[in-house]
């Protein structure tokens, strides 16, 4: 069996086990993780739901609370998603988690899709303008090829 035909779907259980959600806290992570919310609820899917953390090497040199900074947003981030998942209990029953890896956004997704065997990644649209010529982070993903990526607007 190759390496790539050793992860098969069984009968009555094609589709996502795992779907992974990058979220930043702009405002397209933000429709992406309600986007792959609903996914996951339909799909009966595990939601991943996963900040990368910036290494800011240069700002911490300057003396930068940047660790500090981070863990701010990753809490803020947890605290919206379980408001957001509090308002809807009973109604849309999805299970998630919330993780954290360092790094840049690009290789920390890849890394958070790999450590959790994601079926399916669904990011933002980068909303800054220098990616239509440089490529974002969504487009990195879709060209590594190596889980079925979903862009939102």
């Amino acid at each position: 069996m190759t390496e790539q035909h050793a992860h098969r779907f069984e009968r009555g259980t094609d589709g996502p086990k795992v779907i992974v959600v990058g979220v930043d806290g702009s405002a397209s992570s933000l429709r992406a993780a309600a986007y792959a919310g609903g996914l996951a609820r339909r799909q009966h899917a595990l939601l991943a739901v996963v900040y990368v953390q910036p290494v800011l090497a240069a700002g911490a040199a300057l003396g930068a609370p940047v660790a500090e900074t981070t863990d701010e947003i990753a809490e803020g981030l947890v605290a919206q998603i379980r408001e957001a998942t509090e308002r809807v209990r009973g109604i849309f029953d999805v299970r998630w988690e919330f993780h954290t890896f360092r790094g840049d956004p690009y290789g920390g997704l890849v890394k958070a899709a790999d450590e959790l065997t994601a079926d399916a990644v669904v990011v933002g649209a980068s909303e800054q303008a220098g990616h239509r010529i440089v490529g974002s982070v969504a487009v990195r993903l879709v060209k590594a090829g190596r889980w079925p990526v979903t862009v939102v607007p």
